[in-house]
């Protein structure tokens, strides 16, 4: 059966080879997305591997997985789970358990984020009854400004969640130290910047939790992924109860009695003796990952140095050539924030031209097959699911507003080659002039 395992295994990378291999995208050809994921032989490899198992649960895929992503990462722990915005889900949600006593999140607490973001990075803390606290992003890294933060603090503030912006971060450091001065919790969504670094350190190991995702547009992708980290033992236990029913029991699946004492606890009002594998202490969900899944981010995560090196690349190609254009009078051009070394998701450009429409540029784009997308929701309050919520907005969002009517980002991804880039260079200048 060995033999036959690695004969199968060998003519998944021959077919891989011959089904997927050597193709690069062409200018004016292809589409040239904003987003996209970049496979090998050996995700293929891997896919098939966790398949001839036939576990399809979460397995001996998943948890070198978590391993190793959390030596990647940084951080003590991580918790893989199905996807970006369930690891939103649990790392707040973390934050509510009893376990955590007199910090425990509670409704009516209020939460600072900004206004310009993504939909599932405040969702949870809404649907939980907490009250948002809405702050404007800056115009040059398009993140909020710690002292805006600081400014938006109240005596109901518990919680800070915010994004680092399109793969540049925002200023953890300051951010966190802030939080912690006033016992205000920190969660750092690092969805779109895996691989990001600020004064020196990763994001995601300055906050209390921090999430990533493996979306095929992110920087390595599993097809539906994400995790949570956090380097504290008290929150790791009650993220994973969260993601695993709500139950209390740790056992990995397929295993029992890890504790020694399944029929020996008493919790609540059940009977002494109750099996430990059904006492539930959160009100959870099921958001584990397949162990096929996990195994195609196994073989992403040897190559993450090498994704974050190659859009770094990109972006500081398409940012020369735009300005060697002239591009610079047309666009607000992002910038890295002040001692970081941003791991960047998109090209992020602002008309500054007011007058302009966005539409435009954007019908033009794509009509030449380069893709767009917006910086998200936009301003999130303009948004039809959020015009009821109970909310404050602190400052008058000037930027976010800009942003949701001038910005849109192009990609920079791996894959894009440097003819691409120029393509795409010129074809935005052009548009911008006329």
């Amino acid at each position: 059966m060995t033999d036959l395992r690695s004969e199968i295994l060998a003519l998944g990378a021959k077919y891989y080879q011959e089904k997927f291999g050597g193709k690069t995208l062409v200018p004016g050809v292809d589409q040239l997305p904003a987003n996209g994921k970049v496979m090998a032989a050996d995700d293929l490899v891997n896919l098939l591997d966790s398949s001839l198992d036939m576990w399809l649960t979460a397995g001996r895929f998943a948890d070198n997985f978590e391993r190793e992503f959390a030596t990647t990462f940084g951080s003590r722990y991580s918790l893989l789970v199905n996807s970006g915005s369930s690891a939103n889900l649990v790392a707040f949600s973390a934050l509510t358990s009893p376990y955590l006593k007199e910090r425990a999140l509670k409704p009516g607490d209020e939460f600072i984020t900004p206004a310009c973001g993504f939909p599932t990075t405040v969702n949870p803390a809404i649907q939980f009854g907490m009250q948002p606290r809405f702050v404007d992003v800056d115009l040059k890294t398009h993140n909020v400004l710690p002292e805006t933060i600081e400014q938006a603090i109240t005596p109901k503030t518990k919680l800070v969640m915010i994004a680092h912006a399109l793969g540049n971060p925002f200023d953890s450091k300051k951010v966190a130290e802030i939080c912690k001065a006033r016992g205000i919790w920190l969660v750092e969504d690092c969805c779109d910047a895996l691989g990001a670094e600020i004064h020196g350190r990763k994001v995601g190991t300055f906050g209390d939790l921090a999430t990533c995702s493996f979306y095929p547009a992110h920087h390595i992708t599993m097809g539906e992924g994400g995790a949570v980290m956090t380097s504290s033992p008290v929150l790791k236990k009650v993220a994973e109860s969260f993601r695993d029913w709500g139950r209390d029991c740790y056992c990995p699946p397929g295993k029992e009695d890890t504790c020694g004492k399944r029929y020996g606890w008493k919790l609540g009002k059940l009977p002494e003796g109750y099996d430990h594998k059904y006492i539930y202490t959160h009100l959870g969900y099921n958001l584990k990952v397949t162990d096929m899944q996990a195994s195609v981010g196994l073989s992403q995560l040897k190559r993450l140095d090498s994704f974050v090196a190659a859009r770094r690349k990109n972006f500081g190609f398409l940012k020369a050539e735009i300005s060697r254009l002239g591009g610079d009078e047309f666009f607000h051009m992002p910038q890295a924030t002040e001692n970081s070394n941003p791991s960047w998701f998109g090209f992020l450009l602002t008309l500054k031209n007011r007058d302009k429409p966005r539409k435009a540029m954007l019908q033009l784009l794509e009509s030449k097959k380069i893709g767009t997308r917006l910086l998200f929701g936009g301003n999130l309050l303009a948004q039809p699911a959020y015009a009821s919520i109970r909310h404050t907005v602190v400052g008058d969002l000037a930027t976010t507003n800009l942003v949701m009517t001038h910005s849109f980002y192009v990609g920079i991804w791996p894959g894009l080659t440097e003819d691409c880039l120029r393509y795409m260079a010129r074809t935005l200048v052009e548009g911008a002039k006329n």
